[in-house]
């Protein structure tokens, strides 16, 4: 007796040291075919597992099936198992997929020899907590989920899916600062969100995860003709490639593809000639050109902080974007702004959402009587036709550009084709960032939770505006140039802000009660 008491005690030991051996020898999993059989760890698994216990924090990108989740289950088992008050949570999207952690963790418990196995004083659905104090709990993700309590070890599992893991993530930091820590893993879903930036900083060392790849081919028992076959099970080879490669630039249901923009990325992208304002957030990449036609396209923001006005200057023509601004900024402000940028880009054609607040905006350039603004159809619906309408019927058109459920799917289609045509140049950063981080959403192209698309939904209505325009043009009504055929003005550009030929009429400068007022303050 006092034998096997030895045995037991130098196998508790050796357990309690080594978890690839505890989980090798003691750990058994629910297999879907086999049932019950033994985790066997495979040499990939045993590197994991070794850099889990190395590293505090490991951010892992992974192909499909792999048995991470189940590694990391086994993982926090032995945390639970040989060390007391360990407090370990796992998160996911909902909280049926955080509860699956847990259930392979209870599984695991479960079938342990009685004399390794630490009795529970709790046991649901959600959690397991042992007599030693240590538990494991399943939570959905979200702001408040980590932050009641000291954290030992936090599991996210498919981290790149949560929309608001940001906020749970600094959420978590409070409790993660006393010694926790993290082991977050996803397959790639798009490239801008949280996953892929942490994973991003992770390669070049910018943050405190050790950054682990696993794609398919770690695993002994794929070769080539497995891979293949995944094209075909699932239906599309971008699919695949997310789901096999670790590949973020197919990943995601995201509206425009990453090769796109990482072709607008090497060929156009550049630092701006100019930034205008107190705010330095008017970006000029090209003054205006008296020989050119121009339009200056925006959207407004709601007003709640989180979004911004923003707006697009586009040279009809050549489809080059020549200045851009984004920033937040009062609706009347915006207004005379654009008036301002409008007038002094050749009396732009000026493309106002009338949305909501933009309303606001759009009285500021009727006010000043700027005779070149865009009108639309009452009905919402924007096509050659109705720009004709317009000066046939002037009880049918409306200011300002009217974004519906009709007109939104095709100012992101137009967007889609134009980029995918490589017929646009784009030079802001800027806009590029919001278009990595646009994706589908039940449907509507929208930007993942906690980013902005105010850039983006400005420039599709540009492009959807300008495809518009063209086919009227081809109608013989130029509508570019319908306000300043007639007007004698000096093919001097402008020189960055205001400042060009005296016997032209400042745009900056505005009537008030008080006499004439300057806003070249607002570039």
């Amino acid at each position: 007796m006092s034998d096997l008491k030895k045995v037991i005690r130098q196998e508790y030991l050796k357990c309690a040291q080594d978890p690839i051996h505890f989980m090798r020898k003691y750990c058994y999993i629910q297999h879907p075919q086999r049932g019950r059989i033994q985790f066997n760890l495979y040499p990939f698994q045993e590197k994991v597992l070794t850099l889990f216990q190395e590293n505090d924090y490991s951010a892992i990108l992974k192909s499909r099936q792999l048995g991470i989740s189940t590694l990391a289950a086994g993982y926090s088992l032995w945390l639970m198992t040989f060390h007391k008050d360990r407090n370990v949570l796992a998160l996911a999207t909902t909280q049926a997929t955080a509860r699956n952690l847990v259930t392979k963790v209870q599984f695991m418990w479960e079938n342990l020899p009685s004399w390794l196995k630490v009795d529970s004083a709790e046991n649901n659905k959600l959690s397991l907590r042992l007599t030693n104090g240590s538990k494991i709990q399943a939570k959905s993700s979200n702001a408040d989920a980590a932050r009641s309590e000291a954290v030992s070890l936090l599991i996210i599992d498919e981290a790149a899916f949560i929309d608001n893991i940001a906020e749970t993530w600094a959420s978590a930091q409070q409790t993660l600062a006393t010694g926790g820590g993290a082991i977050v893993l996803s397959t790639p879903y798009g490239t801008g969100n949280w996953f892929h930036q942490t994973w991003v900083k992770a390669e070049s060392g910018e943050n405190d995860f050790l950054p682990i790849k696993l794609p398919w081919y770690v695993h002994p028992e794929r070769d080539q003709k497995w891979r293949d076959a995944q094209d075909v099970l699932l239906g599309d080879p971008r699919l695949a490639a997310q789901e096999c490669d670790c590949d973020f630039s197919t990943s995601g249901d995201i509206v425009f593809y990453n090769e796109y923009l990482e072709y607008y990325e090497k060929s156009f992208i550049k630092d701006p000639l100019e930034r205008r304002g107190a705010d330095q957030n008017l970006w000029v990449w090209e003054n205006a050109d008296y020989t050119r036609s121009y339009m200056v396209v925006a959207d407004v923001a709601r007003g709640d902080g989180k979004d911004f006005s923003t707006c697009h200057v586009m040279d009809v023509e050549t489809n080059v974007q020549v200045a851009e601004y984004k920033g937040q900024i009062g609706t009347k402000e915006f207004g005379h702004l654009l008036v301002g940028l409008a007038t002094e880009y050749n009396e732009a054609l000026l493309v106002i959402e009338n949305a909501n607040i933009g309303w606001a905006t759009i009285q500021v350039a009727i006010d000043r009587q700027y005779s070149n603004l865009y009108y639309s159809q009452k009905s919402g619906e924007a096509n050659a036709n109705s720009y004709f309408d317009k000066y046939q019927d002037h009880s049918k058109m409306v200011a300002g550009f009217t974004m519906s459920s009709r007109t939104r799917p095709m100012v992101i289609g137009k967007f889609q084709e134009y980029i995918a045509d490589k017929g646009v140049t784009i030079h802001s950063k800027r806009l590029v960032e919001e278009m990595k981080v646009f994706i589908w959403k039940n449907g509507r192209a929208e930007a993942q939770t906690g980013y902005n698309d105010d850039l983006v939904i400005a420039f599709g209505t540009a492009m959807y505006i300008r495809d518009t325009a063209l086919k009227f043009r081809q109608r013989g009504i130029d509508i570019t140039k319908q306000s300043i055929n007639n007007m004698s003005v000096t093919r001097t550009p402008y020189q960055g802000s205001y400042g060009g030929n005296q016997n032209i009429k400042n745009p900056y400068e505005i009537d008030t009660p008080d006499g004439k007022e300057n806003i070249n303050w607002l570039l």
